[in-house]
């Protein structure tokens, strides 16, 4: 099965995003730092911890992966992607989209769209799009 994950730049708060994550997700988080790694003599002192890699996997399945690290043109924070969960019940939807807009912007607020799922977009306290969809009709997680 073909699979998109989401790799996303958090310009210094990638610790704390992804434990974020983490907590409202749930799962197993693993963040490798700047020091220690094959990079560390390429990188400025003040980098030393700040995140390389991070991964965040549940059920064995990865979730999402993010980053301190930037592009040489710099952090740029767009709004052309957005983490789409599809949850595997209405109890699940409503926990994570309770926990993951917290502090956010709701742009869609969760509720049975005309399709028949129940579907909710918003931006968490980080800037990161996120559509939460459940069909109760589908074959689902």
């Amino acid at each position: 099965m073909t699979r998109i994950n989401v790799y996303i730049g958090f310009n210094g708060k990638c610790r704390e995003a992804m434990t974020f994550y983490k907590e409202c997700l749930g799962g197993e988080l693993e963040l490798q730092t700047v020091a220690g790694s094959p990079i560390e003599n390429h990188c400025p002192v003040e980098m030393k911890d700040h995140i390389m890699h991070s991964s965040l996997t549940r059920n064995g399945v990865l979730m999402l992966m993010g980053t301190d690290m930037t592009a040489p043109g710099g952090y740029v924070n767009e709004n052309s992607v957005a983490c789409n969960l599809n949850c595997s019940s209405e109890e699940e939807i409503n926990t994570f989209y309770k926990l993951l807009s917290e502090g956010g912007h709701i742009i869609d607020p969760l509720g049975v769209k005309f399709w028949g799922a129940i579907f909710g977009v918003f931006t968490d306290k980080f800037g990161i799009g996120w559509m939460l969809h459940f069909d109760p009709k589908a074959n689902n997680l």
